[in-house]
């Protein structure tokens, strides 16, 4: 899978919903709630009380169903092809992959032997150009790199590659788990997994590695930008000659890094992400000890296979990364974990095979259908914006005629045709991944992009913005219930997959997005006013969601969420809009009495949108992996996204009569429009 930059919904979580007619989840009602309160809990409240996340799981909700679902449908696809029962071209490479995965067996009479030829290049390393090469090589083997390094669309100009440098190096979430007090305990229990790996490959020293490793990512850390810094689209991009870069970060050899990896000579440019990291790094690669280096390597090699070597190794993996980090009580199948490595691996060949098991045209001929109903609110609301002037206005809505959708799976296929795989070498799979990957990716450079190209395979229940191509891409997997069902009443569907449609539109016009141009070029065409105007208004959604407090000493932090806060204000909003239309049969502008939704299970068509809105973010977390999220994640956990954009929506007020005094009640003053 080709990378690129994406703003993705990352759909978080159900379990099977038992729909009826109207498409609602009758049985995971609690009436005790009034919706006026808490329209969330209205909705789920019973199935949150009454839910068990799965052992193997740190969270279940709506996505997790249908990633289950996906699961099944991939792993036999899958297994036909590693019983010869598909007629594929790939279909050897998907079942050999998967082979390998399964031969625990093998796995186990091998120990780590087969890392030995990243252990011995770690041995060899006896200068800081050693070191440099050693982190090249390591884009197509396995090992870490501080400095990150690969193609992408230019920012500024979307028609050409650039490669991009980009902060690396930690082991742990996010920065904030190595330098704040709070994790001090998930600091313990890393340098005990250090420890504990040490010993496991029978080397010494594990406890003195340990603390050297820790140090050496703290201090990497320090340099590193946050994560809300990273969201910046024009602090994070900077050109620079590679003869500057040589010059200004002398100790970071970048010049041999390119040669390594196999950059072209030509390449005079890069464009740097985090220039004070590159300046952090550059003291650190000489000021910090080469056997430090080397210890760090050691194990983040180990670290990174442990997935695929015994089940001592994975083991003590889980027990760090699964129960400490995330709260789970069991780690996942190991025929799981084979799916998931293999549809990663050779993604859109397995994709291939699931769109024609799996994706009826009736869903795309229906999708089509509700792209353009959500485009026509979208391009309504936009002209009716009280607070933008009519030259901001115009850029808006040539960018949105300008939007290209693509639904259920791409119309060409990948080549995995260099790419070779056994079904004896695992950690040799994993070598040859990364070699193909690398080289797929280093092919770009000098071409214009492939537009054609997706960022997700059909098997992915998720939707993506992509900024640099100004489109909007919903894979197959996701146009089920509840986010879309062609069997359903259309309330649900506007408020399950429209309201996603709407989300993925306003990305195009959240706070980064909305710095992209038409043509997906990072460029300002706001008025000056109306940009402040904008700023003003996103900073009063950012104090609400920063209001959001799921722990006493943890709350969600408003400006990491802004951009899919605005997705979820401006897509509701936009798919609220869109369902009036579509029952406006006579386009008079006006939803008269006969030609408003029936009554269904005891709730009108408006109360059935955002009740299907409410249904699909039902979510339970573990609380440990809830507090990971809260650092790392740029989407709000499920009921303030459920809830935090009720207030704001007059259409949600009429449903419910909710009147002054209501939990979801706001002054019509204090209500935010955006778009």
């Amino acid at each position: 899978m080709r990378r690129l930059l994406l703003l993705a919904l990352t759909l978080v979580a159900a379990p099977a919903f038992a729909q009826g007619v109207s498409g609602i989840d009758l049985e995971a009602m609690d009436p005790d709630v009034r919706p006026q309160d808490d329209l969330f809990r209205y909705v789920n409240g019973t199935w949150l009380e009454t839910v068990e996340i799965p052992a193997d799981r740190p969270r279940y909700g709506s996505f997790d169903m249908l990633r289950e679902r996906s699961e099944e449908d991939v792993r036999a696809i899958i297994e036909d092809a590693a019983s010869g029962a598909v007629v594929d071209p790939d279909a050897r490479k998907i079942g050999d992959y998967y082979t390998a995965y399964m031969d625990s067996a093998r796995v186990e009479s091998l120990g780590i032997a087969p890392l030995q030829p990243d252990f011995d290049r770690i041995d060899a390393i006896a200068s800081v150009e050693d070191l440099v090469r050693y982190f090249g090589q390591n884009s197509a083997s396995y090992g870490p790199a501080p400095l990150a390094g690969f193609v992408t669309v230019d920012a500024k100009d979307s028609d050409r590659h650039v490669y991009t440098l980009w902060q690396s190096g930690t082991n742990l979430p996010d920065r904030s788990y190595y330098l704040e007090d709070r994790f001090a305990e998930a600091r313990e229990a890393y340098l005990g997994y250090i420890e504990t790996m040490y010993d496991l490959a029978g080397w010494d020293g594990g406890a003195e590695a340990a603390q050297t490793i820790l140090d050496l990512e703290t201090r990497l850390a320090r340099s590193q930008w946050t994560r809300i810094q990273n969201r910046d689209p024009e602090a994070r991009y900077n050109p620079m000659a590679v003869a500057d870069v040589v010059a200004a970060y002398p100790n970071l050899h970048v010049d041999v890094m390119a040669e390594t990896i196999g950059l072209p000579a030509s390449l005079d440019s890069v464009v740097v992400g985090q220039p004070p990291f590159l300046a952090g790094l550059d003291s650190t690669m000489v000021e910090v000890p080469l056997e430090d280096w080397k210890t760090y390597a050691r194990f983040r090699t180990l670290d990174e296979a442990a997935g695929q070597l015994p089940a001592a190794f994975v083991e003590a993996s889980f027990d760090f990364n699964g129960r400490v980090l995330n709260g789970q009580d069991e780690d996942r199948p190991r025929w799981k974990k084979a799916v998931g490595a293999t549809s990663g691996a050779l993604g859109e060949a397995i994709g291939r095979i699931y769109v024609d098991r799996h994706y009826p045209q009736a869903a795309a001929d229906r999708m089509d259908e509700l792209i353009e109903n959500l485009r026509e609110a979208f391009r309504q609301s936009i002209g009716d914006n009280p607070w933008m002037s009519d030259a901001t206005k115009a850029e808006a809505l040539r960018k949105l005629e300008a939007y290209v959708y693509k639904i259920g799976h791409p119309e060409e296929w990948e080549d995995y045709s260099a790419l070779q795989v056994s079904a004896t070498d695992l950690i040799g799979n994993g070598r040859a991944l990364r070699a193909w990957g690398l080289a797929d990716n280093l092919s770009k450079l000098g071409e214009a992009p492939d537009r054609t190209e997706w960022g997700m395979t059909p098997q992915t229940v998720n939707a993506y913005y992509n900024p640099a191509f100004n489109e909007i891409v919903f894979p197959a997997a996701i146009l089920q219930p509840p986010f879309f069902n062609v069997e359903a009443d259309d309330a649900v569907n506007y408020g399950g997959i429209g309201a996603v449609i709407g989300h993925e539109y306003s990305h195009g016009f959240d706070d980064s997005g909305s710095q992209y141009d038409a043509v997906g070029n990072l460029r300002n065409w706001w008025t000056e006013t109306d940009r402040a105007e904008f700023e003003a208004r996103a900073d009063r959604l950012v104090a609400q969601y920063d209001a959001y407090a799921p722990f006493e000493d943890a709350n969600v932090q408003g400006r990491l969420t802004l951009g899919e806060n605005i997705g979820d204000l401006s897509g509701l909003t936009m798919a609220y809009r869109a369902y009036r239309l579509s029952l406006d049969a006579d386009g008079d502008g006006v939803v008269s009495e006969s030609e408003e939704a029936p009554v269904i299970d005891g709730f009108t068509g408006d109360q059935r949108f955002f009740m299907g809105w409410a249904q699909v973010w039902r979510i339970v977390h573990r609380d440990a992996y809830l507090r990971q999220l809260l650092q790392v994640d740029s989407h709000s956990p499920g009921e303030y996204r459920a809830n935090g954009p009720l207030s704001h929506i007059p259409g949600f007020y009429e449903a419910f009569d909710v009147q002054p005094g209501d939990d979801l009640y706001l002054p019509e003053e204090d209500r935010i429009k955006l778009w």
